[in-house]
C-alpha cells in the first residue's frame, strides 16, 4: 500500500481548513488530490477529526459538537476512537495548567502541535511559549519530530533563535516543551505594515541569516525556512527576527534524539513554496545545509518583491510529480523580471510596501540583488552559496557597495542546463558518435595495437604519479577552504585577529569567490594599521586567486596593492607587479583600464621601455578625454591625474602642469585627488625652472597630506579620497621634497 506523504497531506488539509461551503470545499479536493484515493481518504480523516481537536484546543472553551454528536462522529474514524474518553475529560485547555504552566491563550498552531501564551510562578514569573502535540496525531514519527525539534532549539544560544526553557510531558503522556516567548508578527507582514524600504529588509534578512548560520555550526538543519517561521520582535525600539518552529530538523551530523525519525520514500519534509529541488525530489542526495541556503533565497526574493519564484496554489494545483518537475526543472523569473510583468495597483502596492517608486524599484533589483538571489536558488546545490554566511556577506557587500560574488552562470553552465531539459535528444546524438567512434576504432586497431601498448604503459605510470599529486593538491585545497570559511564566520564575528591568524596559514593556488573576500579584507585592515609586510602577504596572495577577471573592479585590488608594496620597500616586488598588471590590461581600450594601469604603473620612475609599453594606456585616457563629457565627471578628473603623471614621467612638464591644472578646475573637490594634483605641479614646475611655484604647489599637497595622517590613516570613501589614494599622494610627496627642497621628514610615516 502507498504511504500518504504527510506534509503534502497537512498542507492540503489546512488549506480546505479555510473554505467553508461543503461544495467548494469539495471542489477544491478533486482538484489538488487530482484522483489519489489514498491521499484524499488521510485529508478527509483529518478533516473529519477537527471538530473533536477543538475539544480540546478550542480558544474560547466551548466545542463546536456537543460531546455525544462528537463521540458519534469519531465512531467510523480509524485510529480516533481510543482517543475518545481522553477527548471527553479534556474538553477544555485555556485555564488549565500544565505542570508549572497555565495555560492563557492559543497562539499558534502547526501541522501536529498546539502553542500557547503560558504563565510560570516558579521558580520565576514569567509569561513562556508552550508547545504541546495535538491529540490523535501523537505517532511515534511525530514524536519523534516533536522531540527532535526540542533538542535542535536547545543546542542553540543566538539573539536570533528562540531560546528552549524546559521540557515535559502531560499527565496522558503527551510531549511539550517551553520556549521563549517571542511576541511578535512575521518578518514579511512587519515588513509592509511599517513599509520599510529595501536596505532596511536586507539588514534584517542578514540576521536571519547569522541565525541559520549558527545552527549550521551546532549541526543542524532548519528545512522549513518561511516568513511564518521567523517572528520580528521589538527590542530596545529596534526590530529583531527570531526564528523559531525547528519541527522537522534535521541534524547534519548524528542524530537529535534517540527517537528514529523515519522519512519515507516519497514523503515531503517542508514547506512547497520553500522546498529546495533536492528535498522535493528525494533523489538519494542527502540533504544538507544548502537546502537551507535555498529556502533562505526564497524568503529574500519574497522580501524583495512580495511574492515566491513559485506559488503555493500553483505547485499544489500541479500534484506531486508537477511540483517535483517545477522545483527541478523550471528556472525561476529574477526578481526585477517579476517586479516589471506586474500591473497597476499591485505593481504600485509592491512599491509602497517598500518606500520606493515603481520604476525605482525595478532599478535597485536590477544587477546585484538580481544575481544574489538567483545564485541562492540554484537548482544545482553545488553553485548555491557554501554557507548561509556567505550569503550574509554578498548581502552586505550590496549595502556597502561593495563587488558581490554572485554573477551570471557561465556559457558552459547553460550548455549543461540544455543538455539536462533534452536528456532523450543529445543521448540519440552521443549514441550516433559513439557507433562512429567504435566503427573508426576497430578498423584502426591493429595498425595502433603495439604502439598503444607502450602508450598505455606510460600513461599509467603518469596517471599513477598525477592521481598522488592531485590527491596532495585535493587535501591542500580542502584545508584551504576550510580556513577561508572559518575565517570569513571570524570576520563576520568582528573577530578579525582571529580570521588573520587563519588565513596566515592559507596557501590558495585555486581561485575562490570566498577566499577574494577574506584576503582583501584583512589586506586592507593591516594597511590601515601600517603593518606593511602583513598586508603585502594578504593581498600578494589576494591576487593569484582573484577572479574578477573581466571587470573593471580588478583594479580596485591593484589600486590597494601597489602602494602597499612601495610602503613596505619592496621595489624588485613592484617591478614585478606593474610589469605583470601592463600585460595583464594590454590592448584594452576601456578608459577606466588605461587611467588605472598609467597609476599603478608610475608610482616609481620608469625606465624607456617601460614608457614605451605605457604609450598606448596614455593613447586610450587621452582620446576619451577629447569628446564631449559631464564637467563634473569624477573619473574624467582622476584620468587627469594618471596623464599628468604620465606626461611628467615622460618629460613633457608643460603638458604634466596643463593636466593637473585641469584637475584641479573639476567643481568636485576630493582632497586626495587635489593633493596629488598640486605634488605632479610641483615636480613639474621645478623641471620648468619655476621654483617660487614649484614651492607654492608643495606646500599645499603637503599641508593637505599631513592633514590626513594626523589622526592616522582612515579607510575613507569616494568624496575624500580611499585610504590608498592617500597613500598614492604621500609616495608622490616624497619624490617632490627630495626633489624641491633638502631632503627632510616626509609627511604621516
Amino acid at each position: 500500500m502507498n504511504e500518504v506523504p504527510t506534509e503534502w497531506a497537512e498542507d492540503i488539509y489546512f488549506s480546505a481548513l479555510e473554505i467553508q461551503p461543503p461544495d467548494q470545499r469539495r471542489a477544491f479536493l478533486d482538484r489538488v488530490c487530482r484522483g489519489d484515493a489514498v491521499l484524499r481518504t488521510a485529508v478527509d480523516r483529518m478533516l473529519a477529526a477537527q471538530p473533536a481537536a477543538e475539544i480540546f484546543f478550542h480558544e474560547g472553551g466551548v466545542a463546536r459538537l456537543p460531546v455525544g454528536e462528537l463521540v458519534q462522529s469519531l465512531a467510523d474514524t480509524p485510529g480516533l476512537a481510543e482517543n475518545i474518553d481522553a477527548l471527553t475529560r479534556e474538553d477544555k485547555a485555556v485555564g488549565q495548567s500544565i505542570g508549572p504552566y497555565k495555560l492563557l491563550q492559543r497562539i499558534g498552531e502547526g501541522g501536529c502541535g498546539v502553542v500557547y501564551m503560558a504563565a510560570q510562578e516558579q521558580p520565576v514569573r514569567r509569561r513562556v511559549a508552550l508547545k504541546i502535540i495535538k491529540l490523535g496525531m501523537d505517532t511515534k514519527s511525530v514524536v519523534a519530530r516533536f522531540e527532535a525539534e526540542r533538542q535542535a532549539l536547545a543546542l542553540m544560544d543566538h539573539p536570533n533563535i528562540a531560546r528552549v526553557l524546559d521540557a515535559g510531558a502531560t499527565d496522558a503522556g503527551r510531549p511539550y516543551f517551553v520556549m521563549e516567548l517571542v511576541r511578535g508578527v512575521k518578518i514579511t507582514e512587519y515588513c509592509d505594515q511599517h513599509e520599510l524600504a529595501t536596505p532596511e529588509r536586507l539588514k534584517l534578512f542578514i540576521q536571519v541569516c547569522q541565525a541559520i548560520q549558527h545552527a549550521h555550526q551546532k549541526g543542524v538543519i532548519h528545512r522549513d525556512i518561511k516568513p511564518s517561521n521567523i517572528l520580528i520582535t521589538i527590542i530596545d525600539g529596534q526590530p529583531v527576527p527570531k526564528v523559531i518552529d525547528f519541527g522537522i530538523a534535521k541534524a547534519i551530523e548524528g542524530r537529535l534524539t534517540d527517537n528514529t525519525i523515519f522519512t519515507a520514500y516519497e514523503q515531503f519534509i517542508g514547506t512547497p513554496a520553500y522546498m529546495s529541488p533536492e528535498q522535493a525530489v528525494m533523489s538519494g542526495v542527502d540533504v544538507d545545509t544548502r537546502s537551507d541556503i535555498y529556502s533562505l533565497g526564497v524568503l529574500l526574493y519574497e522580501l524583495l518583491t512580495g511574492r515566491t519564484p513559485f506559488e503555493t496554489d500553483e505547485l499544489l494545483k500541479r500534484g506531486i510529480d508537477g511540483l517535483r518537475r517545477t522545483l527541478q526543472e523550471r528556472e525561476p523569473q529574477r526578481p526585477s523580471a517579476l517586479v516589471t510583468t506586474l500591473q497597476g495597483s499591485a505593481l504600485t502596492q509592491v512599491a509602497r510596501h517598500r518606500h520606493a517608486e515603481p520604476l525605482n524599484l525595478i532599478s535597485l533589483l536590477r544587477g546585484d540583488l538580481d544575481w544574489i538571489v538567483i545564485r541562492a536558488l540554484e537548482k544545482d546545490r553545488a553553485r548555491r552559496y557554501e554557507t548561509a554566511n556567505g550569503l550574509a556577506m554578498d548581502v552586505q557587500r550590496h549595502l556597502d557597495n561593495e563587488p558581490v560574488v554572485a554573477r551570471p552562470p557561465s556559457r558552459l553552465y547553460r550548455l549543461q542546463k540544455l543538455v539536462r531539459r533534452n536528456q532523450a535528444t543529445f543521448v540519440a546524438a552521443g549514441m550516433v558518435a559513439l557507433a562512429l567512434v567504435i566503427g573508426l576504432g576497430l578498423a584502426t586497431w591493429f595498425w595502433h595495437n603495439e604502439r598503444e601498448a607502450h602508450q598505455r604503459a606510460v600513461l599509467a605510470e603518469q596517471q599513477a604519479l598525477a592521481a598522488e599529486q592531485q590527491q596532495s593538491r585535493l587535501r591542500m585545497e580542502a584545508e584551504d577552504r576550510e580556513r577561508i570559511t572559518q575565517a570569513a564566520f571570524l570576520i563576520s564575528q568582528g573577530k578579525i585577529e582571529e580570521a588573520d591568524a587563519l588565513a596566515g596559514k592559507v596557501l590558495v593556488s585555486k581561485p575562490s569567490l570566498e577566499a577574494e573576500g577574506v584576503l582583501r579584507t584583512l589586506g586592507v585592515w593591516h594597511a590601515l594599521q601600517g603593518r606593511w609586510a602583513q598586508a603585502a602577504e594578504r593581498f600578494n596572495l589576494l591576487l593569484q586567486v582573484d577572479q574578477r577577471d573581466n571587470s573593471w573592479a580588478i583594479t580596485d585590488d591593484l589600486l590597494m596593492a601597489g602602494p602597499i608594496l612601495i610602503e613596505r620597500g619592496d621595489t624588485p616586488g613592484y617591478e614585478h607587479f606593474r610589469q605583470a598588471a601592463i600585460t595583464r590590461f594590454q590592448g584594452m581600450t576601456d578608459p577606466i583600464f588605461a587611467e588605472r594601469t598609467l597609476k599603478i604603473s608610475l608610482l616609481l620612475p620608469a625606465n624607456d621601455s617601460l614608457m614605451n609599453t605605457l604609450q598606448q594606456f596614455s593613447g586610450v585616457a587621452s582620446d576619451s578625454m577629447q569628446k564631449p563629457g559631464d564637467p563634473n565627471d569624477i573619473m574624467a578628473a582622476w584620468r587627469c591625474i594618471s596623464l599628468g603623471l604620465a606626461a611628467y614621467r615622460q618629460g613633457y612638464t608643460p603638458t604634466a602642469v596643463a593636466w593637473s591644472k585641469r584637475c584641479l578646475a573639476y567643481p568636485d573637490q576630493n582632497p586626495a585627488r587635489m593633493a596629488t594634483a598640486h605634488i605632479i605641479q610641483a615636480m613639474a614646475c621645478q623641471q620648468l625652472k619655476e621654483g617660487e611655484t614649484a614651492r607654492a604647489e608643495l606646500a599645499s599637497g603637503r599641508a593637505a597630506v599631513a592633514a590626513e595622517f594626523t589622526g592616522g590613516l582612515q579607510e575613507g570613501n569616494g568624496s575624500v579620497g580611499y585610504w590608498y589614494d592617500w597613500i598614492f599622494a604621500r609616495i608622490l610627496l616624497r619624490e617632490a621634497e627630495a626633489l624641491i627642497e633638502t631632503p627632510g621628514p616626509a609627511a604621516g610615516k
